[in-house]
Formats: structure tokens, sequence, C-alpha cells
């Protein structure tokens, strides 16, 4: 069976372009495309494809957003994020989201190809430089904390729990939506979780959580 997918991404030129690519490769099969993230959650769970291309500036819902929400809908649909960014900070939240890859749109055209096949047979396929940065993410020295878990146990219980959606990829008007507090509160427990576990960004607090 050939491997369907779908393509969200808002440049029409590109999208075009991708939708080419994907047609014209061997053993694939182009199913559909988006230009919003809004469109995609409305139109992808009635053709299901096997892998989603996603792109993460995308008007409305980001990409990040979209792919959270769209693993509810199609969990067992793959999803790659194929983006101009490469800052640790989108790889992270893609990843945590639910991505399953995550490609560069420069990256070579076989690549791409060839990196979708290995995400369909169980792999996570990232370019050489996005696998480094996720690598140096959780190997980057941090100054050592009270505690023998890296602060995680200074940590109070409403902390914890913002912590924890921070991990699941929400950002912070959802957190605050979801536990019922202001937006600035949830800035304030940031500051809080950034202080006590000694870090000073969100990736490098979602990876100590992740390492507990």
């Amino acid at each position: 069976m050939p491997i369907s997918v779908s393509i969200v991404e808002d440049n029409n030129q590109l999208r075009g372009t991708l939708a080419k690519v994907i047609s014209r490769a061997e053993g694939f099969k182009f199913v559909s495309d988006y230009a919003s993230a809004e469109d995609a959650l409305a139109g992808l769970p009635k053709v299901k494809p096997d892998v989603v291309l996603m792109d993460i500036n995308l008007p409305g819902i980001n990409g990040v957003e979209c792919v959270r929400k769209l693993k509810t809908l199609l969990p067992q649909t793959q999803v790659m994020m194929l983006t101009v960014y490469e800052d640790t900070e989108n790889i992270f939240n893609a990843l945590a989201a639910g991505a399953n890859g995550y490609m560069l749109k420069r990256t070579p055209t076989k690549e791409l190809i060839e990196a979708i096949r290995e995400m369909q047979r169980g792999g996570s396929p990232m370019t050489a430089h996005i696998a480094r940065l996720v690598v140096q993410s959780f190997q980057k020295p941090s100054a050592p904390a009270s505690a023998d878990d890296g602060g995680l146990a200074e940590l109070s219980a409403r902390e914890q729990q913002v912590l924890d959606l921070l991990a699941q990829g929400l950002i912070y008007k959802e957190i605050a939506e979801k536990l019922n507090i202001a937006y600035e509160t949830v800035h304030t427990y940031i500051r809080r979780i950034y202080e006590k576990l000694q870090v000073r960004t969100r990736t490098e607090a979602v990876a100590k959580f992740l390492q507990r």
C-alpha cells in the first residue's frame, strides 16, 4: 500500500511543490493539502492520511498546537514538522506536542522522501543539525540544585502541574485556561519553576521534567 500524505503549509507555491514531489515519488500517494491549521483539523480526520507534513508558522493556530490537537483526533497518523525554524524551543515544543520527526524545508527532496519512509518504519527522522541540538539540550550542564532530582522536589503541586502542561506542549494561554488561573499567574509560576530548577528556558525545564 502506498504511503498517503497530507500537507499543512500556508505558502501556496511551496504547498504545490510538495504535493508534486509526493505525487511523483514511488510508493507515495498525495491525498490533501491545507493552508491553515483550522482547515487541517477539519479535513484530516476525513482522509486519515498515514503522514502529515506540518509547517510551524501558520496563520491562526500554529503548527505545534495543530499537532497536539491532531494527535487526539488521529493518534496513528505520523506527523513530520517541515519548517525553517531550527531553534531548540520550537524543536522541543513540536516533539513534546507529538511530532514524530523534524526536518527543515531546505532538505533535499530525496532526503525528505527517505525521511518519510523512515518515520513510517517507526523512526524519528531529523536533520543531523536538528538531532545535535536535541542531544545538546539534554546534555547542557546546569548548576546543581539542592535536591538530588535537580530541584523537582522543591516544586509545589501547582508548579508541577504547570510544568507537566508545559511538557505536553501547551502555550501559556492554554495553561491558564486549563488550570482556570490568570495568564499573569502562569508567568509567575514559570518564573518560580525556572528559579527552583536553575534553568533559563522552557526547553531546559521540560528536559529536567522528562528525565525525572
